[in-house]
Parts: structure tokens; sequence; C-alpha cells
């Protein structure tokens, strides 16, 4: 704690910090105000919601497995500060759109024509934004903190991504479109000035960057329109290439590539959890737009609860050492949340319970606990994967190894929502796809134990 203080003093590290918070926060407000206002004001139908959850689910990962393989290879080679201030610039752009697709589905004007659309556009750019971000905010960390200092430093990372979530979600949930209109366009104007103030950070590699097959597109003998009718499908395929060979790359490291398999499950879990909470929250638990709201606040607060726990118990030390017990731990929250869940009254009435009349009923308080200790676990469990991934690589492939990362947990959360939306498809109740989620805890407990014997080998062969 002393040393995560400490940090949040140091120049070097506060803007980071501070952006980072405003890039999260500002991502989560605009994306859960469209999600709630178009679910519970737009639309009611239980597959109908499912499956627009889903799809925007799918939209928002989808710049993930496009462009993280070029983010990572642009942060190890240019300059990662001046890519955080490019990147911020144009959050301002995508939020000007936003503001526009709220303020039309706010007024009824052109809903399913124009507004959904829009929002879903401004949807994918906003995780585009966060795509080139991704593989920054944690490979900058070795750059500018002392060895010591990188797990606390991404333990607050992580720990001050989950609570901008946790703030963006609840002001999602609570107030007027009109309000978070006025939020987005502010807080990107914020996240840029504090994006000037994070320290340069050099490229610490000569790698260098191949489009091997956009070059025949470079040469100056081609006309240009047959230059660019088939750059965007060729681009396309160099962006393939590119992520083949990141991942491949990390492959090279028992630790990394099991962190990177461990954190990927753990997010495909996510993703079907993230998918179910709206709708179980809606039809099961008869809870209005502020409970769902609620539970996506809680899903925030345990994972940076555990972030900062997981920190205290390692003393600072890298380790997997906790990370199967974790999971375990959360798989029987998941189990008491799936219970309490299932034997959840019927709401004979059909009103939907706004958060002062929910948390009355007799099991809200111990359906919120379980769900607070889920996460929790959730957050012990992979913090310390993030850390392995920039402290047992060589300093000048933190960032590809990170977008490595990022390619596959995009995949995994794409699988999970796939998943989630499949099950939906063949009539399997949404409280009964959480005893899913139980089961695939199992497998993390394993990935999260294979991992620490890694670790343990590792060390033997190396004691240094």
């Amino acid at each position: 704690m002393t040393t995560s203080t400490h940090l949040m003093r140091k120049k070097n590290f506060l803007p980071l910090m501070i952006t980072q918070f405003f890039n999260a926060f500002n991502d989560n407000l605009y994306r859960y105000a469209a999600l709630f206002f178009v679910v519970y004001m737009i639309f009611n139908d239980e597959s109908t919601e499912g499956a627009f959850s889903g799809f925007a689910s799918f939209i928002f990962i989808l710049p993930f497995v496009l462009f993280s393989a070029l983010a990572g290879q642009l942060a190890d080679t240019r300059d990662k500060a001046a890519i955080i201030r490019i990147v911020k610039l144009c959050e301002i752009g995508w939020v000007a759109l936003g503001a526009v697709g709220l303020y039309m589905a706010w007024m009824g004007i052109a809903v399913y024509e124009i507004a959904i659309p829009l929002l879903l556009i401004v949807t994918f750019l906003a995780a585009t934004q966060s795509a080139f971000l991704g593989p920054i905010k944690y490979a900058i960390l070795p750059q500018h903190l002392n060895k010591e200092e990188v797990l606390a430093g991404t333990g607050l990372v992580e720990a001050g991504t989950y609570i901008a979530i946790l703030a963006g979600t609840i002001l999602a949930g609570v107030i007027p479109v009109e309000w978070v209109i006025i939020g987005i366009i502010v807080t990107a104007l914020v996240g840029y000035i504090s994006a000037r103030y994070v320290p340069d950070a050099p490229p610490q590699s000569d790698y260098e960057m191949h489009f091997p097959l956009l070059e025949p597109y470079r040469e100056k003998t081609k006309s240009r329109i047959e230059r660019w009718l088939g750059y965007p499908f060729v681009a396309i395929a160099d962006q393939a290439v590119m992520s083949y060979r990141l991942i491949k790359e990390t492959t090279q490291n028992r630790e990394i590539w099991l962190a990177i398999i461990a954190i990927s499950f753990f997010w495909s879990i996510g993703a079907v959890l993230f998918v179910l909470f709206l709708p179980l929250a809606k039809n099961q638990l008869s809870a209005a737009q502020d409970v769902a709201s609620l539970f996506l606040v809680i899903f925030s607060l345990g994972i940076a609860i555990g972030s900062v726990c997981i920190n205290a118990l390692l003393k600072g030390k890298v380790s997997a050492r906790y990370s199967a017990a974790s999971v375990v731990a959360m798989g029987g929250f998941v189990l008491g949340f799936y219970l309490i869940s299932k034997s959840w009254p019927i709401n004979e009435t059909g009103a939907l319970l706004t958060w002062t009349d929910w948390i009355l009923e007799p099991m809200a308080v111990p359906l919120s606990l379980t769900l607070l200790g889920m996460t929790t676990a959730g957050g012990m469990f992979v913090v310390p994967l993030y850390a392995f991934l920039t402290t047992r690589c060589a300093d000048d492939a933190a960032s590809r190894t990170i977008a490595a990362n990022n390619i596959l947990n995009s995949l995994g959360m794409v699988t999970g929502s796939a998943i989630a939306i499949g099950f939906s498809s063949i009539g399997i109740p949404v409280v009964d796809q959480v005893l899913f989620v139980a089961a695939l805890t199992v497998v993390s407990a394993w990935l999260g134990w294979m991992l620490y014997s890694a670790e343990k080998e590792a060390e033997l062969s190396d004691p240094a």
C-alpha cells in the first residue's frame, strides 16, 4: 500500500494513471448508456435483448482482434507517449459521433435506421481506441518504474481501470441521456489534456514492422485505382499474418504463453457473464435498469478490490502462487450466485423493481455478496498474470506481448459471447447458463496451477 501511494505521487506514473482512468470511464459511460437505453427503452423481448447485448459485445471486441497486432508493433517501434496523445485526440472525434447517436435515439429520430447503427459504429471506434492503448498501458510501466514497482503499478492500473468502469457504469444507469452526452465530451477533453503530461517513452527496440502482402501495392508502376481496390483486402490479410507472428513469438516462453491462455480463458468466462447480466437482471430478478447497473458496478468493484488484495499478499513479487486457489474460490461464489438466482421469487406484478425496492428483497444482499466475492477472487486471479507479460519478456517486446495477449483475449471473449448467444437461441434459460460459468472455473484453476508449476521450474533452472 505504501508503494502504491508513492507511485500515485510520481510524475512518470500519475498522468498515465489519470489518462487510462478517463479512457476506461468514457468507454463505459458511452457503451452502457447506449446499451441500457436500447435494452430498457427500445426493445421489449428477452431474445431480442440478448441478441443485441451479444452483438454489441461482439462489435466492442472485434477491434482488439483486428488491430492489436498493429498496435503492439507500433508501441514497440514508436514513442508510446506520442501514441497515447494521438489516440486521445482521436477520442474527441468518436465522442462527437456518439453524442449525435445518443441524441437521435433519445429524441426518437430514425432510431432503427440511423441511431442504433450509429451507436454500434461508435462502439467499434471506441473499442479501436482502447485496442491501441491496450498494449501501452502495461508495457510502458517497466520503462517508467523500478522493477520492484511494476507489480504495484500493474495493480493500480488494473484497479483504476475497474474503478473507472464502475463509475462509468453507475452514471450510465442513473443519469439522463442528455447528461451522458455532455459527460462523454468533457471527459474526452480532460483525458487529452492529461495525456499531454505522460512522459516520453521512446522505443527500446530495433524491431521493424513488415507488411509483406502490401508491398506490391506500393509499387509506383501500379495504377492508383488498382492499388486501392485491393488494398483493404490485402491489409486485412497482413493483419492476420502479423497477429500469427505475434502469437507465435509468445509461445517461445512457456510462462508467458500459459499466462496468456489463462487470461484469455478468464475473459471468456467474463464475456459470458457480461452478456447474461442485463437479461438476467431484467427477466429473472425483475430488476430495473439501475439494478442492472449495480450488478456491473459490483463486478468492477470486485476486480478492483482483488487487484489491491493480491498485491498485498504477494508483497510486490510477480507470482501465480495464489492463482489456482483464487479461481476455485471464484467458482464457489459463482455457484452461490446461481443457486440464489435460481430460487429468486417470481414477481407476480410484472413491474420491474428499482434498486430501493429490490434491495429490500430477502435474497438481494446475499446475491450481491456472492457477486462481489466472485469478482474479487477473479481480480486476484488475473492481475498477477498481466504482470507476467511485462516482466517475463524481453524489454523490447513488451508491447508486442501485450498485443498478442489482447488478440487471444478478444478471441476468448468472442467465443464466450457466442456460447451465451447460442445457449439462449436453443432455449437454455439465462439463469442456468450461470452454472456453465461455474464449471468453466475448474479449467481456469488448472491453467493457474500449470502456470505456477512453470514458474517454479523456471526458478529452479535460473535461481537468479
